[in-house]
């Protein structure tokens, strides 16, 4: 069974900056593209970042500028850095991988870790 997990969230202040890890566990062939999303309270859930598996990253507008996203394929595992934080980042940031299993190809998402920016 593959599981993808998150680690890194919590309160930040404005302004600041956080690092979000999600490491990939399980049976599982091969890890293809990686991404980060992020979710506010009842709103639909937004890519912020992907990497492909050469390590060539793409960022959504909204954060571009602000947000660093990189991988590490011997330890399965993708970051993103934030910075430059304000509330409107307030969100569940979710990590998703399209995975090579013995279920075959497809995407897997892990449960989040919930990032807020107050003061």
């Amino acid at each position: 069974q593959v599981q993808l997990v998150e680690s890194g969230g919590g309160l930040v202040h404005p302004g600041g900056s956080l690092t979000l890890s999600c490491t990939v566990s399980g049976s599982f062939s091969r890890i293809y593209t990686m991404a980060w999303y992020r979710q506010p309270l009842g709103r639909d859930r937004h890519m912020v970042a992907s990497i492909t598996i050469a390590g060539t990253p793409q960022y959504d507008d909204s954060m571009k500028g602000r947000v660093t996203i990189s991988r590490d394929n011997a330890k399965n595992t993708v970051t993103l850095h934030l910075t430059s934080l304000n509330p409107e980042d307030t969100a569940v940031y979710l990590c998703n991988a399209n995975i090579a299993s013995s279920d075959g190809l497809g995407f897997r998402w892990g449960q989040g870790t919930q990032v807020t920016v107050a003061s």
